[in-house]
């Protein structure tokens, strides 16, 4: 009963997901999401960001795991290895990441967090319902395949870069300063949003590895959010600083 309820409703929430990342992307084209240093007034209500991340970032590890619960496979090798890697970005990004902010306290608007609650809700769910529930199952030999392997290589260097970025911007500033200095070192030799790569790395990675078209919708909705604050970030950045490096791309080496 519950699978076939999951399948009434599984496609036209992935084609919906499709169709909403093309639209974000369209609108942050055009307007900056009103956060860190894009915050400004007139986006109602705030709470401080540390507070912001954990409550808008749980869901992602709440959804997923009540899907694997629900499901039959727990014993089944590669459905806790799916979890395991899903897992080790959100339990990070929620619960660890928050805490190393220097600027726990700045304000973030509690429209983006409901925004972020939505998708974290939605997107959690479609992976979930498609890796534990109506996926067909796979044996251990799909730890083998060139996918799985290829896939979670991406997944960890994505990783890697999105967390040494993360630090070079974490050592910028001293306790209790708040402003903005230009990052080097790591992959900002060569772009200015080296974290927001490292996670589209990821999650292209996630996608292969999974081979699921939810994956793919959650890479590119990822692509959708980021890639135009990235370019919003790096055009902040040119103009605030007058010897910001002009070799930077801001977000793919090289290309963009």
């Amino acid at each position: 009963m519950m699978h076939t309820t999951l399948s009434q409703i599984y496609e036209p929430m992935l084609l919906a997901l499709f169709g909403i990342s093309a639209l974000v992307a369209i609108v942050l084209m055009w307007i900056n999401a009103p956060y860190g240093r894009h915050l400004r007034s007139g986006w109602g209500p705030t709470i401080p960001a540390r507070a912001g991340w954990i409550i808008m970032e749980t869901p992602a590890v709440v959804a997923i795991a009540l899907m694997f619960i629900w499901s039959d496979r727990h014993f089944d090798p590669v459905s806790i290895a799916f979890l395991a890697l899903w897992q080790s970005h959100y339990l990070y990004r929620t619960y660890v990441f928050p805490f190393r902010l220097r600027a726990a306290r700045k304000p973030m608007p509690i429209l983006i967090i409901l925004m972020a609650i939505t998708f974290n809700c939605w997107n959690g769910f479609l992976n979930g319902a498609w890796l534990f529930h109506l996926s067909p199952e796979r044996d251990i030999s799909w730890w083998r395949d060139l996918r799985f392997i290829f896939g979670t290589a991406l997944f960890f260097v994505g990783m890697i870069i999105n967390r040494q970025s993360d630090a070079i911007l974490l050592r910028l500033r001293a306790p209790g300063e708040t402003g903005y200095k230009i990052p080097h070192g790591g992959m900002y030799r060569w772009i200015s949003m080296p974290s927001y790569f490292g996670e589209l790395v990821q999650w292209v990675g996630f996608a292969l590895a999974t081979w699921s078209l939810a994956g793919l919708a959650f890479a590119v909705f990822t692509a959708a959010n980021l890639v135009p604050r990235a370019v919003a970030n790096h055009r902040w950045y040119r103009q605030t600083f007058a010897d910001y490096p002009q070799n930077r791309k801001a977000v793919i080496p090289f290309v963009l």
